[in-house]
């Protein structure tokens, strides 16, 4: 199995964990020496909090697991391309390669929005790869909205 799909289902996986708790399906894990360092998922709901997205969870969990804020040896899988948020602490924590799923045309700040990634200016740049599994986690995504739409609609016509 292609080592980029691999780790993408590792990151599906921890989507569906968002699911379960009641958040938007995106996953991360990142990886250093072939082997899963850091996992997250989405909170923000759970949590009540901007703050709380998959990136970022793994990030940090990352950052703890190796001593370092600095994930200089690390690539970040995750089912939809992030958001400026998580792009900015992608480059802020060094990370040389993220792989993507899904792309995001709303809110994605690693080519759909704007390249947050391959900016000059700043003092790193990051590898971009996108499309891995992008069926699996594009479908995962619509089917969890088409739900949401259907449960609020239920909702509205027992008022």
């Amino acid at each position: 199995m292609d080592k980029d799909v691999k780790y993408m289902r590792a990151a599906i996986k921890q989507a569906k964990c968002a699911v379960r708790n009641g958040d938007v399906p995106i996953g991360c894990v990142i990886v250093q020496n072939d082997r899963i360092i850091a996992r997250g998922y989405n909170k923000r709901n759970a949590r009540k909090t901007t703050l709380a997205h998959a990136e970022l969870i793994a990030i940090e969990k990352a950052s703890k697991k190796i001593g370092d804020w600095r994930l200089e040896d690390c690539t970040m899988y995750i089912t939809l391309e992030p958001c400026q948020m998580c792009a900015g602490a992608i480059i802020q924590a060094r990370i040389p390669k993220v792989v993507v799923g899904a792309m995001n045309k709303k809110a994605g700040c690693a080519g759909s929005i704007i390249n947050l990634f391959q900016i000059e200016e700043f003092n790193h740049q990051v590898e971009f790869v996108n499309g891995v599994l992008e069926g699996e986690c594009s479908q995962m995504l619509s089917d969890f909205f088409k739900n949401l739409r259907r449960e609020r609609k239920k909702s509205i016509s027992n008022l």
